[in-house]
């Protein structure tokens, strides 16, 4: 299957290892990337769109048709944030790129980051968590051909890339540790690209991918 793959996010963490396991995967033959500022990749695969605004999607419409998957690996930290703001940011925006893909590209799999703890029933106590689960469900209701929402934990960012979180850079180290200890709550950010790209492939029993099941896709042929 050839892929044809919309990347989100490409200026964060995770976004950039996602579009670096693209831009290494033969069977991804283009790559877009939508950013606020320029990501500061070049390769043959690849094209960028620089839009400010992901609230208003119909100036770069017409450059959207054609595309198999959306790798949305956008978003925004809730500290500091109350829940109109960040809901905002995080449910509204996505809806908004969403709803213009779905709409432009049909049978297009959407795979959206959100993470570990995410609540599916949008009623516990954690802000983020609700406003994340209610981000998942709406893109599960919505009619593309297909959507997983990607649950990482602790991600291992790995080498040689420029946007990884100081965080992630102190403490990369203890992965080796976490892994044995937490097994199921740690993966590599190479992993989590590999995974969106089988899953757009081959499918997944599971719409909702918790750290194994990304661990299990990536692994998929």
């Amino acid at each position: 299957m050839e892929i044809k793959a919309i990347i989100t996010g490409s200026t964060g963490m995770v976004g950039e290892g996602v579009l670096h396991e693209c831009l290494q995967h033969p069977d991804v033959t283009a790559v877009l990337v939508i950013n606020r500022k320029p990501c500061g990749v070049t390769h043959p695969k690849l094209k960028e769109i620089i839009h400010k605004d992901f609230f208003d999607m119909l100036p770069i419409a017409a450059q959207l048709h054609d595309y198999n998957a959306c790798y949305f690996c956008l978003g925004v930290s809730s500290i500091g944030m109350k829940e109109p703001e960040y809901t905002r940011f995080t449910y509204d925006l996505t809806m908004e790129v969403a709803k213009t893909l779905q709409t432009l590209n049909p049978e297009m799999t959407f795979c959206y980051v959100s993470g570990a703890g995410t609540d599916s029933t949008e009623q516990g106590r954690s802000m983020w968590a609700r406003v994340k689960g209610r981000t998942e469900n709406a893109l599960l209701n919505m009619p593309f051909k297909a959507a997983y929402m990607f649950r990482p934990g602790f991600i291992n960012p790995g080498k040689d890339l420029k946007n990884t979180h100081g965080f992630y850079k102190f403490i990369s180290w203890m992965y080796p540790f976490f892994k044995r200890v937490t097994p199921n709550y740690v993966i590599t950010l190479s992993e989590i690209g590999l995974a969106m790209i089988n899953v757009t492939k081959n499918g997944y029993p599971k719409h909702i991918l918790e750290v194994p099941d990304i661990a299990k896709a990536a692994q998929s042929i």
